[in-house]
């Protein structure tokens, strides 16, 4: 590991400005309640800014080239990577969701960049085989603290990562590493052990709630899997259009549609259900969001994070149309038998592997075997989950084989 500089103080704020190097936006072009570049909090190894783009472009871009980021293109959504072209991966929602929160951060004032990055990284930490993986290696460790995908993706970028010479992971802003770990809102004790950690390092305030760029990058994920699930399981075969029609909140589009265009080939009415169910959606977020800060009035982005509720949000009634039909997709895509079945193999897989590896701690490749203590020891624990947390499906799958000789179909 790289050496680190001495801790944060406990006020670790800055002046403006500190970020040498950095351009700005002219006065007026932001809101007021919106992250500004120009106040950022900074980077915990002190670096030279770039000439030609803010701080939080510059995430973007290190996120961008990151391998983290790149293994997100063969890391399941719902479906194992190899089922099918069409689709989605936890790359391909990853540019989704980042799309959606620059262009919703363009229409309030906030910062685009920002906004797109903690919207690119927010799957960043996930495990192959999308949340069965993840569910498998935290039911596995549990004797080590488990496992969180937000929590791991904060160890990816500060960490795990091997790009740079003077330090571990990509040295990003406190914003960036704010919206990664808590875009979801305000954490509660027991935090996750890499939370933990960090928080003794730099603290990242994780009892308010993150800025608002962060905020709409959360609930474009909402967004944007709901639109994109019903998209995979109609693609998929796990449900028809006539199932849609009786379904919460998107019944009533599938019938607008219908009544617009008639029957139409299935990727045809795939695009307009899709577009317009999303378009409603963004529109209630807006106006919600629009209402909440004129009534808070927050004065800058610190009010933001200080004012104890979230400011971007669907309205009441919305919010539990989006949420039953989450629960109708739950049932019929998660819980779909073809899906359950292929599960339960991605399971043993992740646990099998985890448990090898404990065992023997040779079974892992030279450079991460040699990170190990004793088998069956805590420190062999966290290598092994680090490892198998960075797998893609593929990946996993030939490492099956080679462990244990035997090849597993999903």
């Amino acid at each position: 590991m790289a050496s680190e500089n001495p801790l944060k103080p406990a006020n670790h704020a800055r002046p403006i400005g500190h970020l040498t190097g950095s351009i700005t936006f002219p006065p007026g072009t932001l809101s007021a309640f919106a992250t500004n570049p120009r106040d950022s909090r900074g980077r915990f190894h002190d670096e030279a800014e770039s000439p030609t783009r803010t701080c939080y472009s510059r995430d973007r871009d290190r996120l961008i080239h990151s391998s983290a980021f790149r293994r997100l293109k063969h890391k399941t959504q719902v479906f194992v990577q190899h089922e099918g072209d069409l689709y989605r991966t936890r790359l391909t929602h990853s540019l989704e969701v980042a799309q959606l929160a620059r262009s919703l951060a363009r229409l309030l004032q906030c910062d685009e960049d920002l906004a797109e990055t903690v919207g690119l990284a927010h799957d960043l930490g996930h495990t192959p085989f999308g949340h069965t993986g993840e569910d498998a290696l935290d039911a596995v460790t549990k004797d080590i603290g488990g496992f969180d995908h937000n929590a791991h993706a904060l160890r990816i970028v500060t960490r795990l990562e091997h790009r740079y010479a003077d330090f571990d992971g990509l040295n990003l802003t406190w914003e960036t590493l704010e919206g990664i770990v808590k875009h979801n809102g305000p954490l509660k004790a027991p935090l996750a052990g890499p939370i933990a950690s960090f928080e003794a390092r730099w603290p990242l305030e994780v009892s308010t709630w993150p800025g608002i760029e962060a905020q709409l990058a959360a609930w474009s994920d909402d967004i944007a899997y709901v639109n994109h699930d019903m998209d995979d399981g109609l693609r998929a075969g796990l449900f028809t259009v006539t199932d849609l029609t009786d379904a919460p909140l998107a019944g009533e589009h599938v019938a607008r549609v219908t009544a617009r265009y008639g029957d139409l080939e299935l990727s045809r009415f795939v695009g307009e259900l899709i577009r317009t169910l999303m378009s409603s959606l963004l529109k209630d977020l807006l106006a919600q969001t629009r209402a909440n800060l004129a009534a808070a009035a927050p004065a800058n982005a610190e009010a933001v994070r200080q004012a104890g509720r979230a400011m971007v949000e669907f309205s009441p009634a919305r919010w539990e149309e989006v949420k039953a039909l989450k629960a109708f997709l739950f049932e019929r895509m998660y819980r779909h038998p073809t899906v359950l079945r292929t599960r339960e193999r991605a399971a043993a897989v992740v646990t099998d592997l985890y448990e090898a590896f404990m065992a023997d701690p040779g079974l892992l490749p030279p450079d991460w075997a040699g990170l190990c203590g004793q088998a069956g020891d805590a420190a062999t624990g966290g290598v092994a989950r680090d490892y198998i947390a960075g797998m893609t499906d593929n990946y996993a799958l030939k490492e099956y084989e080679r462990v244990f000789r035997n090849r597993i179909e999903l």
